[in-house]
């Protein structure tokens, strides 16, 4: 399983400056080379590479290795769309190899070219990320983030062979609560939802303003908002994979693919295109690989108006948001709990179908278009 781990740099002044001025020229590079690769239209690694080596390297000052670097950049680029002419930003992140970047993990420091030769930087990170140092593996990007430089390397980690499970954790996702699980935990999400609705309206009222000190606070405000909901759901994903992988279950999502182009309320529309379920889903994925924990998606519908007790399915089985009463048998609870529990019924009907077992390890599995019912009660851990 591929991470990246993320190192702060403690450049001097001048090593700074080095750096700054190899970025320039490396992205002016990859842009010269765009530009030719654009005009003939030769956009194959080798081919380019034959077109302009020598003129790249005498022009902007680069290594040999450094114009390789810069030739698989643009080839990468076109390489995911060839109607558009690709341009790279002044500074954009720049990518280092192993010829031109070397780790000295034990004393906290990295050997990297820079236009004024070889720079010894040092180095800050965790003792997470310096773990995972260990398994470094491949390329390195260098990138300028809010005027500070980062390393962020790519680590290759081991994955456990999931182990056979006794049930399947049903979580449910939403923007009321982050998540629901089958046990009846509920992740709720009012905080987040008080500091989405602050930023939003403090920026807001300075995008109004529009004074040159707004602009200054806006800035400085940028990110922030989606850092704070990056910890949150660092957070809710752990604690749901540790309570799978102590009690032995897979763990159901819901395939959400498409669910941005729902059709909602202007008022609504915003709180929508805030709910971070994508990365709170891909945190979940990967921390489940790491612990050997299985993951399952399953198709979503009717799940929180289906009735895990008799199976009826109809709208007036929800009411309101939170509530789930159903219409034939009387069966009552919180409409998320309710919505995980068939979560985990289909989790667990697609677990112990044939074949489905490999393809949902490799996060594309097929999603069974119609949920197989089996009786409460299992995959729930009891």
């Amino acid at each position: 399983m591929k991470l990246t781990a993320k190192v702060k740099l403690l450049p001097t002044p001048e090593g700074r400056a080095y750096l700054l001025e190899t970025m320039r020229r490396f992205n002016a590079a990859c842009n010269y080379i765009s530009d030719l690769a654009w005009n003939t239209r030769t956009f194959k690694q080798v081919p380019l590479h034959h077109l302009h080596y020598h003129t790249t390297k005498e022009r902007f000052g680069l290594s040999a290795q450094m114009v390789v670097r810069a030739n698989a950049r643009v080839v990468d680029a076109y390489g995911l769309d060839r109607r558009t002419k690709r341009s790279f930003r002044e500074l954009g992140a720049i990518t280092y190899d192993d010829r031109v970047l070397s780790w000295k993990v034990h004393a906290s420091t990295v050997s990297i070219w820079t236009t004024g030769g070889r720079q010894t930087i040092p180095f800050v990170c965790g003792a997470y990320q310096r773990k995972l140092l260990e398994t470094r593996q491949g390329e390195t990007d260098l990138a300028l983030v809010r005027g500070e430089f980062y390393l962020f390397a790519t680590v290759n980690l081991e994955e456990p062979d999931p182990a056979e499970v006794e049930g399947v954790l049903g979580v449910d996702l939403g923007i009321v609560n982050i998540a629901t699980d089958s046990d009846g935990e509920v992740y709720s999400g009012a905080h987040l939802n008080n500091v989405r609705h602050r930023y939003r309206r403090l920026r807001s009222k300075l995008q109004r303003k529009a004074t040159k000190g707004a602009k200054r606070l806006l800035k400085r405000l940028s990110g922030k908002e989606r850092g704070f909901a990056n910890g949150v759901n660092h957070v809710v994903s752990r604690r749901i994979v540790e309570k799978a992988k102590r009690t032995n279950r897979a763990i159901a999502l819901e395939n959400l693919g498409g669910i941005r182009r729902v059709r909602v309320r202007r008022p609504q529309r915003s709180t929508l295109h805030t709910w971070a379920f994508r990365d709170l889903t891909q945190k979940l994925v990967y921390k489940a690989r790491r612990a050997g924990v299985r993951v399952v998606f399953v198709d979503p519908r009717g799940s929180s108006r289906e009735c895990p007790r008799c199976g009826h399915t109809e709208k007036a089985n929800r009411p309101d948001q939170s509530t789930f009463q159903c219409r034939v048998c009387g069966f009552a609870g919180h409409a998320d709990k309710v919505a995980a529990l068939n979560l985990s019924v289909r989790g667990w009907a697609a677990v112990n179908l044939p074949n489905v077992g490999e393809a949902n390890r490799a996060l594309h599995g097929s999603v069974p278009t119609s949920p197989v019912q089996t009786p409460l009660g299992v995959g729930q851990g009891s």
